[in-house]
């Protein structure tokens, strides 16, 4: 709540301007300051700056509420409590779909359909809500260059061709879809610090980042001493900023992320730690010797895999699901944390329209 900008605290917008000329532009940039610091930014009687600290503080630090007042507003709230991936058995198993105002991860190998299901939801979110959708706009960070507007389109045509039978429609999703390409940490942080707005003025419903991996691990070598306690700062920095833009605008926020390799028996370096959820996931499906070359590594044990970013990074997400390879054409997601879902993996393929689950 203290990344909230200044401008939706009740501020009057003269003095919001007058703020930001010096770089004063969230509750935290506010409150760090002391009364004196702001009499002289502001102009402002003790008094008058006092009365300001008080509104900033009750903006960002919410009153304690009962489990009945968070019912009830709930009740009260018609905007969607999910956005469906329209995959029937795994909706159900989530009671639901991607679960609005909370973090879901995708993680897997290369090639097994994170993007592609990323793109999938992204079409989904501009849906209308009698067709499922959030009737809104989407906001996808590609830290990979994998994101392409044909591949949006194909699989709008290919999953709606019913609804997708004009021009028009075609053209006002994808002109929905908002692409940002970030390649470093930094201008990853700032993108995501300058979101809040974004989501306000252009009507965001989904929020994707594909992928949080990539530039963490270009940039944080875990050998490098030093290197884990910076990396662990930056994610928790990213996940505070995602999980306020979640909360706060009852969005669903979706993360790719990738794996990594343990020998089974070997205990894990301080940079992939395994959390819990890892833990179950492989004792039930992972740890065994991968058929993936790129899984493979020069040792006499078999390998067990895991999601990248270690033990930290795996408490920030609310869901985490895990794609892998069955064969060369069937795959598999697995539910390997959820609040809401049992353990439980589904089989599926990747066609023109995207994810396809097998009936079994």
């Amino acid at each position: 709540m203290s990344k909230k900008k200044l401008r939706r605290v009740g501020l009057s917008q003269e003095l919001c301007d007058r703020l930001s000329r010096y770089q004063i532009v969230n509750c935290q940039d506010f409150l760090c300051l002391s009364p004196l610091e702001l009499m002289k930014v502001t102009g402002l009687s003790y008094g008058g700056v006092h009365e300001l600290l008080r509104t900033v503080s009750k903006a960002c630090a919410p009153q304690m509420q009962t489990a009945y007042e968070i019912k009830t507003r709930r009740s009260a709230d018609l905007s969607p409590a999910f956005l469906s991936t329209t995959l029937s058995a795994l909706d159900e198993a989530l009671h639901g779909g991607v679960a609005c105002g909370s973090l879901t991860e995708i993680t897997g190998p290369p090639g097994c359909g994170k993007t592609q299901f990323c793109i999938m939801m992204s079409v989904l979110a501009t849906l209308p809500t009698n067709m499922g959708g959030l009737d809104g706009a989407v906001v996808y960070v590609d830290t990979e260059s994998a994101f392409t507007a044909e591949r949006l389109i194909e699989i709008a045509e290919s999953r709606f061709p019913h609804y997708f039978n004009t021009e028009e429609r075609l053209l006002l999703t994808s002109s929905r879809v908002h692409l940002c390409r970030e390649l470093t940490c930094e201008g990853l942080l700032q993108r995501l610090d300058s979101l809040e707005e974004e989501i306000i003025s252009k009507g965001v419903k989904l929020v994707i980042v594909d992928s949080i991996a990539s530039v963490v691990r270009k940039e944080f070598d875990p050998q490098l001493q030093g290197n884990i306690k910076e990396r662990n700062k930056f994610l928790a920095k990213e996940a505070s900023l995602l999980k306020y833009l979640a909360e706060e605008f009852s969005i669903p926020v979706i993360l790719t992320n990738q794996i990594t390799t343990h020998l089974s028996g070997a205990l894990p370096s301080q940079a992939d730690l395994v959390s819990p959820a890892d833990d179950l996931s492989l004792s039930e499906a992972l740890c065994r010797m991968s058929s993936d070359a790129s899984f493979r590594k020069s040792t006499s044990g078999p390998s067990c895999v895991v999601a990248a970013l270690g033990n930290s990074w795996g408490h920030c997400v609310n869901t985490r699901l895990i794609l892998q390879y069955l064969d060369s054409e069937r795959r598999q997601v697995l539910i390997a944390k959820s609040p809401l879902a049992p353990f439980t993996s589904f089989v599926y393929t990747i066609k023109g329209e995207g994810l396809v689950l097998q009936v079994s």
